[in-house]
C-alpha cells in the first residue's frame, strides 16, 4: 500500500477526500477537508502542509492532514480551533493504513510528531501508537485537554428524567427566572442571509468578554468563523445560534452537527445580562433542539469547564502522542 504525500494546497479540492471521512465511523466535523481546507488558508501561512493519501488497487484508502512547524509534525488544525483530529479510512483498511502510513513518515525530514487531537476512544490512538512503535519510534502518550460529553436519549423528557433533581431544578430556575426579567425566551438560528450581521454581534459579544477569552475573535477569527458559516450553513452543518427573550439578544454560540453529535464550539454572551445566566439556558435550549433534531450525543469540545457537567456531562478525555526517533 503506497502513501503518496503531497505539499499542494489544491489537493484539497483535487484529492478531496470526503468520502473517506463519510465512511470512517470514528471521523468527525473537523476531520471533513473543507474545514481543514479553510483552516489551512487562514491560519497556514507559517507552517508547512503534507496530505498524505493511502492508495490501494488505484483508489484511495486512507488520508491524513499534517503541519510541520520548526521541525515538530503535527495533525494539521493547530492547537486552538481544532478539537479532534486523526488520520482516516474505509472500512477494513484502517491497521494497513496507520502501518503504512507511519513507515512513510518516518523516512520524512521531522524531529518529533506531537499528534494532539485524538479522543479517548478513537481507535486510532492505539493504531498510531503500534504502527509507531512497530518502526522503532519511541511513543509517549499524555493528556492533550478534556472534552465533557453528553450522551442524548431520544427526547428531551428523557433527557431532563436523566439529570439528578439538583441540576434539573436548577436548570429550569434559570430559564423561568430569564423569562420573568426579560420575557420569554427562544433560540433563534442565523441564516445565509442573516450571516454577516449575526456574526457581527456575536464578535461583539465575545470581545467583551474578560481574560483571553475576549482577545480570541480577532478579525482574523472572525473571518475564520464567516467563512465556516458559508460552507456549511447550507447543509445544516454550522449553526450560529441567539437566545432571543424579550427582543434582545442575551447569548450566543456556534455550533456544529456531523452525523448525530453535535458540537457546541464557541460561546459568548451579554455582559449586562450575566446574573441571568443567559448562556446556560441557551446551551440548555441547544441540548433541546439537538435531540429534537435527531442527534444522539452532544460534544462541548475542549474545556474542563465546571458549567459543562451541570449539564450531566461525563469527562472524555483527547489524548495526545508524542513521537520521536529511538
Amino acid at each position: 500500500m503506497p502513501i503518496a504525500f503531497s505539499e499542494d494546497p489544491r489537493d484539497f479540492l483535487r484529492r478531496d477526500w470526503s468520502d473517506l471521512v463519510d465512511a470512517d465511523p470514528s471521523a468527525t466535523f473537523f476531520h471533513q477537508p473543507r474545514y481543514l481546507k479553510l483552516y489551512w488558508e487562514e491560519f497556514g501561512h507559517d507552517v508547512g502542509l503534507l496530505l498524505a493519501f493511502a492508495e490501494q488497487e488505484g483508489r484511495t484508502v486512507g488520508a491524513a492532514a499534517f503541519e510541520r512547524v520548526d521541525g515538530t509534525l503535527r495533525f494539521l488544525g493547530g492547537t486552538e480551533v481544532t478539537d479532534y483530529t486523526s488520520p482516516v479510512a474505509a472500512p477494513g483498511f484502517e491497521d494497513a493504513v496507520a502501518k503504512e502510513l507511519l513507515g512513510a513518515l518516518a523516512d520524512r525530514d521531522w524531529s518529533e510528531a506531537d499528534l494532539q487531537g485524538l479522543a479517548q476512544d478513537s481507535p486510532w490512538l492505539p493504531r498510531i501508537a503500534e504502527a509507531a512503535s512497530a518502526r522503532g519510534l519511541a511513543v509517549e502518550e499524555g493528556l492533550d485537554a478534556v472534552a465533557p460529553f453528553l450522551a442524548l436519549p431520544p427526547t428531551h423528557g428523557g433527557y431532563l428524567a436523566s439529570l439528578p433533581g439538583k441540576l434539573r431544578h436548577e436548570m429550569r430556575r434559570k430559564a423561568r427566572r430569564l423569562d420573568e426579567e426579560l420575557g420569554e425566551h427562544r433560540v433563534v438560528l442565523a441564516t445565509a442571509e442573516t450571516l454577516d450581521a449575526d456574526l457581527g454581534l456575536f464578535a461583539e459579544m465575545h470581545r467583551s468578554s474578560e481574560g483571553p477569552k475576549g482577545r480570541f475573535m480577532v478579525p482574523g477569527m472572525e473571518l475564520f468563523f464567516h467563512r465556516l458559516g458559508e460552507v456549511f450553513i447550507p447543509e445544516g452543518a454550522f449553526h450560529l445560534a441567539f437566545l432571543e427573550a424579550g427582543g434582545r439578544r442575551a447569548a450566543a454560540a456556534v455550533a456544529f452537527r456531523h452525523r448525530e453529535v453535535f458540537y457546541l464550539y464557541n460561546s459568548a454572551f451579554d455582559r449586562e445580562l450575566r446574573d441571568l445566566a443567559p448562556g446556560m439556558v441557551l446551551v440548555a435550549g441547544l441540548i433541546e433542539h439537538a435531540i429534537d433534531d435527531g442527534c444522539t450525543a452532544f460534544d462541548l469540545l475542549k474545556g474542563d469547564l465546571a458549567y459543562k457537567y451541570r449539564f450531566g456531562a461525563v469527562r472524555r478525555e483527547v489524548r495526545r502522542l508524542r513521537i520521536t526517533r529511538g
